[in-house]
């Protein structure tokens, strides 16, 4: 980049510089807010919208709360000429919604624009003319004075007009080109404009301030609209209007600072779109209002239902970091920040706090703590994942617990490359904490008092059931003994904790038990409406981590773990044909060889891993059977219902009903 020579500051400065703006802090009211993305926005797009779309589009700002939409410029093309009398014949405009349609100060094109508006409840009709030095010596050739009177033309022929047609209008001029324009002629045209136009405080004008291309930095902008304000003929009786262009970035900066300098109203475009980098995002400029306690007067607390619409319609995307709105704004994914977020919240909670100290609750906008906050992969530390738990599935996992929990969570996010949902969290806290009973469980106990707690376990271990005697101090204790006697092993019990998952009788318990064997600690947890078999089943689960318990002849090959593991991952799609790409096998020879190691056939394993993942979704969710049935796999709703009943001898939603009492 070696040509910087050829650039220089295109924006002139005011002839007097007060800075009286920089002295506030903030903006203390909403303005007036003008959505051009019927115009602007449109024109902008690769492929603009159809009547429909702008018809849906127009009531969606409506809905927002816009009193004023640029509907277009209905002398520019037939498609905006019947989009504005759509408008009108088919009474879509709300008493309380001003529409608003550009005309370039040409005398033709003026009086089209008036056959679109006639009849029209209420219009705002919008006269421009270029007035920047580029523009008067390299486009126009004319002088000042003739772009002057350029203008004050167009004033009298709205006002001649306005007079002899059908329905209540009121007039806005912008000087197009401003950063390209002496401050001060700019000011000498508006007020020649105003004075055809005498406005008054029943009837004022807009005068609108357009950054066309953005060359300054905001404070200049400012100091602009600062002096712009004070040297506006009939200043109680016009509105100052901003448009900001985004060129260098800096859209929000020009609006906000513009307002601190004396505007009162602003044109923009939701999510800033618009012809180059864009026009000011209305909803950035609203949002950071509403994060200072001011009411914007526009409602975005659907922000998901508004992006879907605006994406759908004009077939733009909206970034993933636009502020307020992109898919990972609030999202979290570092450890560090997960952890600050988890104990913010909890000490909201217990201090029963109204208030907000961090920029925006994304409840405010349509978002939700569990799929839009904190999110995991990789990065993720043991608070945010604890956090998932608890806010999801009311599993409050033991402080010393984290650590273990976070690392098992971040290492399939790790090996599998993506983000994992708070389902799918859940599911790693299952498979390696409740249901990991890989070489024995207790099938059934029973207890009497003598001489401390004395249990009667039946351990089952393979095929095999051995009945075992065992005291100790508690039934926790006793059971403990009893498997330390069976296997001959030592550990010692560190760590127990418990908590209820739900409210009310049939509200089932969670405990967790840490075990310390040769100086490392082992987790299990159990979930029953029973705290002792609860207690009983996290204790097992813990054992069996054990390295005692891993026996040469209680090992699967590892190349059926292997096969196992793969249908795991992937139990939605997969096929035997998947499997022989995978191990470079034929699909005859895997099918006898899972049947053969395993006891159980391919489809078997298959079928258990997708009717596990269904239990899971039945209890812990609000999704339909149906989507259950396509998200585990399943395309025919009707062969998931059969299989499930068939594994589970009831139907998904009376296991639903059952699990829910």
């Amino acid at each position: 980049m070696k040509n910087v020579n050829k650039y220089e500051r295109q924006y002139f400065m005011p002839p007097v510089c007060e800075y009286d703006w920089a002295k506030k802090d903030h903006i203390e009211k909403a303005p007036v807010w003008c959505s051009v993305d019927l115009r602007d926005g449109n024109q902008a797009l690769i492929e603009p919208m159809s009547l429909d779309e702008k018809l849906e589009f127009f009531q969606m700002l409506v809905d927002i709360g816009f009193k004023e939409i640029e509907v277009g410029f209905p002398a520019a093309s037939e498609t905006e000429f019947i989009f504005m009398r759509t408008l009108i014949e088919r009474d879509m405009i709300p008493d309380d919604v001003t529409v608003q349609v550009l005309t370039q100060a040409r005398e033709h094109i003026i009086k089209k624009t008036f056959e679109a508006v006639k009849g029209a409840p209420h219009a705002v009709i919008h006269l421009y003319n270029s007035t920047s030095v580029a523009q008067r010596e390299q486009v126009f050739k004319k002088s000042k004075e003739q772009i002057m009177q350029l203008a004050v033309d167009g004033a009298e022929l709205l006002k001649k007009l306005a007079d002899e047609t059908e329905g209540d209008f009121s007039f806005e001029y912008s000087p197009e080109s401003f950063h390209g324009t002496e401050v001060d002629y700019a000011v000498e045209v508006c007020n020649a404009v105003l004075d055809v136009w005498q406005p008054t405080a029943q009837n004022k004008a807009i005068i609108n301030i357009p950054a066309t291309v953005e060359t300054a930095m905001p404070h200049v902008f400012a100091t602009q609209i600062e002096y712009v304000s004070k040297n506006l003929k009939y200043r109680d009786n016009v509105v100052l209007s901003l448009h900001p262009h985004n060129d260098r970035g800096c859209g929000v900066s020009d609006a906000e600072l513009g307002l601190l300098a004396g505007a009162d109203r602003i044109e923009g475009t939701l999510f800033g779109n618009g012809e180059r980098t864009g026009n000011v995002d209305i909803i950035t400029v609203a949002m950071n209002m509403y994060s200072y306690g001011i009411d914007p007067q526009l409602d975005f607390s659907n922000m998901p239902h508004i992006r879907e619409v605006y994406e759908r319609l004009t077939r733009m995307q909206v970034n993933d970091r636009q502020p307020y709105a992109g898919n990972l704004v609030f999202s979290a994914f570092s450890g560090s920040h997960q952890d600050a977020i988890a104990k913010g919240m909890a000490w909201r909670e217990e201090k029963k706090l109204n208030t907000w100290t961090v920029p925006i609750d994304p409840v405010d906008v349509g978002r939700t703590y569990d799929s839009d906050v904190i999110r995991i992969n990789s990065q993720s530390g043991k608070g945010g994942i604890s956090y998932i738990l608890k806010q999801n599935f009311s599993i409050s996992v033991p402080e010393k617990m984290r650590e273990e929990v976070g690392y098992a969570v971040k290492q399939v996010s790790d090996e599998e490359h993506k983000e994992l949902s708070p389902q799918w969290v859940y599911e790693i806290f299952e498979d390696n904490y409740i249901h990991y009973t890989p070489y024995f469980q207790i099938s059934e106990c029973h207890f009497r008092q003598d001489d401390g707690i004395m249990a009667e376990a039946t351990i089952q271990y393979g095929e095999k059931k051995t009945i075992v005697d065992a005291n100790g101090n508690g039934r926790l204790d006793a059971i403990s003994n009893t498997i330390k006697q069976y296997f001959g092993i030592t550990y010692e019990l560190s760590t127990y904790e418990e908590h209820a998952l739900s409210h009310g009788s049939s509200s089932k318990a969670m405990a967790y038990v840490g075990i310390t064997h040769d100086g490392k600690n082992y987790w299990g947890a159990g979930m029953d409406e029973d705290i002792i078999k609860a207690s009983i089943h996290a204790l097992v689960v813990a054992v069996n981590k054990l390295p005692e318990m891993t026996k040469d002849d209680n090992h699967q090959d590892d190349r059926l773990v292997s096969m196992l593991n793969y249908i795991q991952t992937n139990y939605q799609t997969v096929t035997l044909e998947d499997m022989a790409e995978q191990f470079h096998l034929s699909e005859p020879y895997i099918s006898k060889y899972i049947k053969d190691k395993s006891g159980k056939t391919f489809g078997e394993h298959v079928a258990h891993t997708r009717m596990k993942r269904a239990k899971t979704l039945l209890k812990n969710g609000n999704m339909t059977v149906e989507n259950i049935s396509y998200a585990v796999g399943y395309q025919n709703v009707e062969h998931f219902n059969r299989t499930f009943k068939k594994t589970f001898e009831m139907t998904p939603l009376q296991y639903r009903n059952l699990s829910r009492e």
